[in-house]
């Protein structure tokens, strides 16, 4: 394949303040070393899923092999060394979301798990007839369904929070929803189609001021700007560790010391209780209250390996890296005759989704993967925000701190051809 002929790299980046290079990470990952039919590998599938470094799989390994228990309440050996991997695992994500302190933390399988938990025990006990929930048109399906299940039960309603052409949200709107009706506003801090990273914070402090509660999705932000919800002030946050080089099947949902001192049990089982009795059952303290079962451990333990790995990197150099190479690939990709990218949101994250003028996008991505270059397609479960672009579906390639510049001109390269042979 020929590369594009990209005259201009101007915002071509190099090697970043701190010494990162993509290389420094790339070497991690046995899996960007593969072949897909008959080509090197391209992942460009990082918002769906990033990969795991060796550091991650070789954790999991090590706990399978040599500290496998059930964790908590064990007074031998194995149960000591997984609970303290457990327990070692959130007091990281503690200090990674600048919560303060690890019982701020409650593991869950990810993001989509972390919201429904909040609608289901602290949704049905606060909200009623009457009470509105803002949500921004640019939301992920899982920042939309758990709110219109519980509205639905509590009678309370979905109130749509409008988006600006460019794909930011209309902050006029959001100021004008706001009212003492408003209970919770539910925003992601980087959209998963759009790249768009809403002012937060600011959203928040409004928020506030009318006595509601905020829900951050940071899915698709952990990966990609710096976290702090302190300074957020945000009441939850959720986030998923498929998304930031960990397993699948873990997250964390942090919730601010004194709404989760009210929060009343989700689930009921083993885990989460002091005693039982069929007269009377007392419950443990938070944040085991809301972890009912034996929860993922290995799971937790790779999480850990992954921030230990992933806040090995100068974040900031990481930050321009990945900054740079959003850049330049939005230059390159507008080379292609009828490519279109969706939003023009300023500090929008590394992902880009387009269509191309008479390409079904999920013919662009079965192409693409020809050439081994895997992006996504179809509506991102963000239907919503597609809409608002006048579609149903579109392609989608996202960008993560160890894709190169040689990668998107791979990238770009096979979209001219599929032009060319059209």
């Amino acid at each position: 394949m020929t590369t594009p002929d990209v005259t201009e790299r101007t915002a071509l980046p190099g090697r970043q303040p701190g010494g990162f290079t993509p290389e420094s990470a790339r070497k991690d990952f046995p899996i960007l070393h593969r072949t897909v039919n008959g080509h090197p590998l391209v992942w460009l599938d990082n918002a769906a899923t990033t990969q795991k470094p060796r550091q991650v799989i070789e954790a999991l390994a090590g706990y399978y092999s040599a500290s496998n228990s059930n964790i908590h309440r064990g007074a031998h050996t194995m149960a000591r060394e997984a609970t303290e991997m457990y327990e070692a695992g959130r007091a990281a994500v503690a200090d990674f979301l600048g919560a303060p302190s690890p019982d701020s933390i409650v593991f869950v399988r990810g993001t989509t798990e972390a919201i429904n938990l909040v609608a289901q025990s602290w949704g049905r006990a606060n909200l009623g007839p009457g009470d509105d929930i803002l949500v921004p048109v640019l939301e992920h399906h899982s920042d939309i369904v758990p709110w219109q299940l519980v509205a639905k039960e509590t009678r309370a309603r979905v109130v749509p929070i409008p988006l600006l052409p460019d794909g930011r949200i209309d902050q006029n709107a959001y100021a004008d929803l706001l009212s003492s009706r408003t209970r919770l506003v539910a925003i992601s801090q980087a959209s998963n189609v759009l790249g768009t990273v809403p002012p937060v914070r600011e959203m928040t402090a409004l928020a506030h001021r009318y006595g509601a509660k905020v829900l951050v999705d940071g899915a698709q932000a952990v990966a990609h700007l710096p976290v702090d919800v302190t300074d957020l002030d945000a009441d939850f946050y959720a986030f998923s560790g498929h998304k930031l080089y960990a397993p699948t099947g873990i997250g964390a949902l942090y919730v601010k010391p004194e709404v989760l001192a009210g929060l009343r049990p989700w689930q009921g089982g083993g885990n989460m209780i002091d005693s039982v009795s069929f007269e009377r059952t007392t419950f443990a303290p938070v944040p085991h209250l809301m972890e009912a079962g034996t929860g993922n451990i290995a799971g937790v333990v790779g999480l850990l390996a992954a921030l230990n790995w992933f806040t090995s990197f100068d974040r900031a150099a990481v930050a321009a890296y990945e900054d740079g190479l959003t850049a330049y690939a939005q230059q390159a990709m507008g080379m292609v005759p009828g490519l279109e990218v969706l939003g023009s949101a300023p500090g929008r994250i590394a992902v880009l989704t387009f269509t191309m003028a008479g390409h079904d996008p999920a013919a662009i991505a079965s192409w693409l993967d020809r050439d081994g270059i895997a992006i996504r397609a179809g509506h991102h479960c963000a239907q919503p925000a597609l809409a608002h672009y006048g579609l149903e579906s579109a392609a989608r390639a996202s960008f993560a701190l160890y894709n190169t510049p040689e990668e998107v001109d791979e990238l770009v390269a096979s979209l001219q051809s599929l032009q060319q042979s059209a």
